[in-house]
């Protein structure tokens, strides 16, 4: 999770960049008025329009990297590291919206928790509520050309 968390963080950074050179271009150029305001950032520090879009941005290329790892591969960048991959318990395929129900069930990693109030199953409520299970792999099969045989 740390792993993936630092990715994360500079998946945010990097979308938040972007962002604010948008933003920063719209006023500077007339398109987004200031507002009276003689400095760009002064706008951007109390403009609710730049805070809300600005959440909303970064946290879906953050959702995105999680969504679209889990379904094309079965991991994020952390869980190959640590040769843990997600699968499928049942025959549904995975798709996008079973990712995003896994990445909305997973309440930030407090859903993990349950990993250590469930001795039988040793399932996290993400893992319950999209049904998949998460297994560690050999080091062979964690290869990206292994992934092909894996999900057949």
């Amino acid at each position: 999770m740390v792993y993936d968390l630092l990715v994360a963080i500079a998946i945010g950074m990097c979308a938040a960049i972007v962002m604010t050179i948008v933003f920063t271009l719209l006023y500077e150029n007339g398109v987004l008025d200031k507002q009276g305001a003689e400095h760009v950032g002064e706008v951007l520090q109390h403009s609710l329009l730049f805070k809300t879009t600005m959440q909303i941005w970064v946290g879906g290329w953050i959702a995105g990297f999680f969504v679209w790892f889990w379904r094309n591969g079965g991991q994020t960048i952390g869980m190959r590291a640590w040769r843990i991959r997600l699968f499928s318990t049942n025959d549904k395929p995975f798709g996008y919206l079973r990712a995003l129900i896994r990445l909305v069930c997973s309440l930030g990693g407090l859903g993990t928790l349950l990993v250590l109030l469930d001795w039988k199953s040793k399932q996290s409520l993400q893992d319950r509520i999209a049904g998949t299970e998460i297994l560690v792999l050999t080091k062979d099969a964690n290869h990206h050309a292994a992934w092909k045989e894996l999900q057949e």
